[in-house]
């Protein structure tokens, strides 16, 4: 998932930003877009009523892309290009996470990617990136892809996210069908009259599903969703503590460019055909870090005390010396603590390991955690 932009451009709206207004929403930049970062309710209580509930995200200024070939094995070969998942293994309503490499191994964007259709000619990859990468991507894609598959993107349609331990007992009541759905699933579906796209994912940890709709019935089924008794309408501030405390990467912060997937901890999002074969860009410095294990790792961080860490606070072993850098880090409201997650050098990255943090000029103890810090809740069937 990706953080801010700063770019100067006018901002642009999502299809519910009256909706979002009507509510009380405070509005907020964010990766371009006008956005709700949080409801009069705060961002402490919108937190901790996805954990407890169903919430509901507007993440509609996501990346909608549909991608096709001449068959699906063509156009999952085709993405194998860019990406180090196994698309061409992806079953019919399939879902997995992956990044686009470049060829340092960096990571220029993380995604999700559906198998669509019956496994006829229909069959097509569903694909959703970054708001703040969108543009680069889309570019990506058809620069490289250019004359062996088809790049769609969906500009005319919306995407809610309904999360929580509450949120298929909801969202089954409008869709029946869903209740079929396991964690990293996605299917066609009707509800409240309109025909969606959901996977059965999202950004907090907890069961739940992101919903595409075309942007004419997103009114009509966000007033539907928010109708039912378990749902409020939740914000950016509480969808990145959510994140968080879940360990989950946002883009731009704990993954950037200038991060392998090793280093990041994301080797599980490389299936084991990918790591044998390569085939990707990086792919012969991802085959060496595998082997000979990478400088620095990607960690979790517990502050001792109630002070947070974040972004870019240095981190130091016991003598002084920097060891590392926060890349995330606030208050985790399910944990009533700080968390953060960062980089350390590998030789301090072991779970219990004491670290210090720089913290307005004051050495804060603080120790490595695994992560989650808040157990993942998926619905695995």
């Amino acid at each position: 998932m990706s953080a801010a932009t700063g770019a100067d451009a006018p901002l642009l709206s999502t299809a519910l930003h009256d909706l979002h207004v009507e509510l009380g929403a405070k509005m907020v930049p964010f990766a371009g877009y006008d956005m709700p970062v949080q409801y009069p309710a705060g961002i402490l209580a919108e937190h901790l009523h996805t954990r407890e509930a169903a919430g509901l995200f507007d993440v509609s200024h996501m990346g909608q892309v549909r991608i096709r070939g001449e068959s699906f094995t063509a156009a999952a070969a085709a993405l194998e290009r860019l990406c180090p998942a196994d698309f061409m293994g992806l079953k019919p309503g399939q879902q997995r996470y992956s990044f686009f490499t470049d060829n340092a191994a960096g990571i220029l964007d993380d995604l999700m990617v559906t198998r669509m259709g019956p496994g006829t000619e229909a069959d097509h990859l569903f694909m959703v990136v970054n708001a703040g990468c969108k543009d680069a991507d889309i570019a990506h894609l058809r620069a490289n892809l250019n004359g062996r598959c088809e790049i769609e993107v969906l500009a005319d349609r919306s995407l809610v996210a309904l999360q929580g331990p509450k949120a298929a007992t909801v969202f089954a009541r409008l869709a029946p069908d869903s209740a079929k759905m396991k964690f990293m699933n996605g299917a066609k579906l009707k509800a409240a009259g309109c025909d969606l796209i959901a996977t059965r994912s999202g950004y907090t940890g907890e069961d739940g599903f992101e919903i595409s709709v075309a942007n004419a019935d997103i009114h009509a089924l966000t007033r539907k969703l928010l109708a039912e008794p378990e749902v409020k309408p939740i914000g950016l501030g509480a969808r990145d503590s959510l994140r968080l405390e879940a360990g989950l990467c946002l883009y731009g912060n704990d993954i950037t460019e200038k991060t392998n997937p090793v280093e990041a901890s994301l080797v599980w999002a490389i299936q084991k055909r990918r790591r044998e074969e390569g085939g990707f860009p990086g792919a012969g410095i991802v085959q060496r870090l595998l082997s000979e294990g990478p400088a620095r790792r990607r960690v979790g961080i517990l502050p001792e005390g109630k002070a947070p860490a974040r972004a870019h606070t240095e981190i130091t072993d016991q003598s002084g010396r920097v060891i590392g850098e926060i890349t995330s880090g606030g208050f985790g409201p399910s944990l009533g603590a700080p968390v953060a997650m960062g980089y350390v050098e590998k030789a301090h990255s072991a779970v219990g390991t004491s670290v210090n943090l720089m913290v307005r000029g004051k050495v804060l103890p603080a120790k490595v955690a695994a992560m989650p810090f808040v157990p993942h809740r998926y619905h695995r069937g």
